[in-house]
């Protein structure tokens, strides 16, 4: 072995080394979220753009979450089939949002909506109307929408259709209406998954750019846009959107990208249903106050993209069969485990190239 083979093997080494250890840590993005996440100090109006699932999502006997929301302090309202002018409720589905956001009625649209107080489904109010127009717009399209044609790595595209581009389209479009609305927050409550594997691998793309690069992609300076996972939520017994010990987590395994809260026609479980609203008050009530003291960015932070590599998190269910809140240590654990290995794997290497070349001489 020459001077130089000895110099490529000691680089090949640390290559090597350097491959491992990314390899062991996963896509793992992780910045502080401020401890805001206490409900707002006054009574809030919001309103909910939904069909069956944000139905069954909102209904105190299943997701529980027009509950969850009234104990926060939000006064809730929504809109469903039939409702508002063209009888626009009607269509939530991923393309229709230009007609919302970005149409010709998008002015007589959002007089409507902002001043919406009525329930168009079933859920306890336990405060009365505070007055004033709404003031948070959640908006989802329901689980068809996960079945986006195309390639997870499609560019925007005004088609017009249900795929990757299309949505991407879509979603780049809004923006600009948001943009000119800071007094009001909008949050994108992403569709949830269905049991068809058939374009699984589109939506896990489609709904990860929506959480982590559609806003910085835009360059959008405002705080008044935040995305909540629920697809991958409902994704995983592992898999969050939420926020552990004052950081925002988003975390799934890999290739998992199908409901694992099935029913016979692809809603929501109860128990899936209740695992949401679980992780996304928490994160809404953070969305909220970033919104009101106007910080730009509002709902980038993540903590863990996509886990590819990493051992599955231990839990325990809980009394409704939930799950019980991470801890956070075995994370730190395993992570730490892997470089340490990777370390180790290097120095065994490096020895054993020395000795060869000691033996075979120069």
């Amino acid at each position: 072995m020459t001077c130089l083979s000895w110099r490529k093997a000691v680089a090949y080494g640390l290559g090597s080394f350097a491959v491992i250890l990314a390899g062991s840590l996963g896509h793992v993005r992780a910045q502080p979220a401020p401890e805001e996440t206490d409900p707002p100090e006054h009574l809030v109006r919001l309103v909910f753009i939904h069909h069956s699932t944000g139905e069954n999502w909102l209904a105190d006997d299943n997701g529980g979450l027009g509950l969850a929301l009234a104990a926060n302090n939000y006064f809730v309202s929504d809109t469903n089939y039939g409702w508002g002018p063209g009888s626009i409720g009607d269509r939530t589905d991923i393309p229709d949002w230009v007609e919302w956001f970005g149409g010709p009625e998008t002015g007589r649209i959002m007089e409507a909506l902002f001043t919406e107080r009525g329930q168009n489904a079933p859920y306890s109010r336990e405060s009365a109307d505070p007055g004033g127009e709404n003031e948070v717009i959640l908006f989802k399209s329901c689980f068809p929408n996960s079945n986006l044609e195309g390639s997870p790595d499609d560019p925007p595209a005004q088609e017009g259709g249900y795929s990757v581009g299309g949505a991407r389209y879509v979603y780049n479009r809004v923006l600009e209406y948001f943009a000119t609305r800071p007094d009001k927050l909008f949050i994108v409550i992403t569709a949830p998954p269905v049991s068809d594997p058939t374009y699984a691998e589109n939506a896990r793309a489609f709904n990860q750019w929506l959480v982590e690069d559609w806003l910085t992609e835009n360059g959008y300076p405002l705080a008044n846009v935040a995305v909540f996972d629920f697809y991958n939520v409902l994704t995983g017994r592992t898999h969050h959107h939420r926020i552990v010990n004052g950081e925002v987590e988003h975390v799934f395994v890999a290739g998992r990208n199908t409901t694992a809260y099935a029913t016979d026609d692809d809603h929501p479980s109860q128990v899936g249903n209740r695992k949401a609203t679980e992780e996304f008050v928490p994160l809404l009530n953070l969305f909220y106050q970033r919104w009101e003291e106007g910080v730009a960015g509002v709902g980038r932070e993540v903590v863990a993209g996509n886990a590819t590599g990493a051992a599955p998190e231990t839990r325990t269910p809980d009394a409704e069969g939930t799950l019980s809140q991470t801890l956070p240590a075995w994370g730190a654990a395993l992570l730490a485990a892997a470089a340490i290995g990777s370390v180790v794997v290097l120095a065994v290497f490096v020895g054993a190239v020395v000795v060869y070349v000691r033996r075979r001489g120069p």
